[in-house]
């Protein structure tokens, strides 16, 4: 008969070592999800939006975009922000509950982009309405 030895343990590494089950970390996953608030205009936003489509399927790892601020905890901003926007985006920004995270998407967001050079019309980066948590400056396409 051939006897396997295994290796001892070390009783102190168990803290460190998670176990669980794929099903218990999907539904971990989606309790814990964010529920985005999607805000933008142009191209930008166009892309981000065919993430949301069937082909993706966003919404089984718990990312269901919400079009009410009151029952999203992310608002992602995309695209130029004009004047005209800015007060309607501040005031989706106080409807929105604790805690609240913001995401501004792309050169046009974050700075305005090829419009903010002496414009009258164009909100020169979003992060003179609101607190910004997180700046993607790159594109999704």
């Amino acid at each position: 008969m051939n006897l396997i030895e295994f290796p001892s343990v070390d009783k102190t590494i168990t803290n460190l070592v998670i176990s669980t089950t794929l099903n218990d970390l999907s539904n971990w996953s989606r309790l814990s999800s964010l529920w985005p608030l999607l805000y933008g205009t142009n191209c930008c936003f166009i892309e981000f939006a065919l993430l949301i489509g069937s082909r993706f399927e966003f919404d089984h790892y718990g990312l269901v975009p919400r079009s009410s601020p009151r029952q999203a905890d992310l608002i992602l901003i995309a695209d130029t922000i004009t004047m005209k926007m800015a007060p309607s985006l501040v005031r989706l920004y106080k409807q929105m509950s604790e805690p609240k995270y913001v995401i501004a998407m792309g050169a046009f967001a974050i700075t305005g982009g090829m419009f903010s050079t002496n414009s009258y019309s164009t909100v020169c980066g979003v992060d003179k309405l609101s607190l910004i948590d997180v700046y993607l400056p790159s594109y999704p396409t």
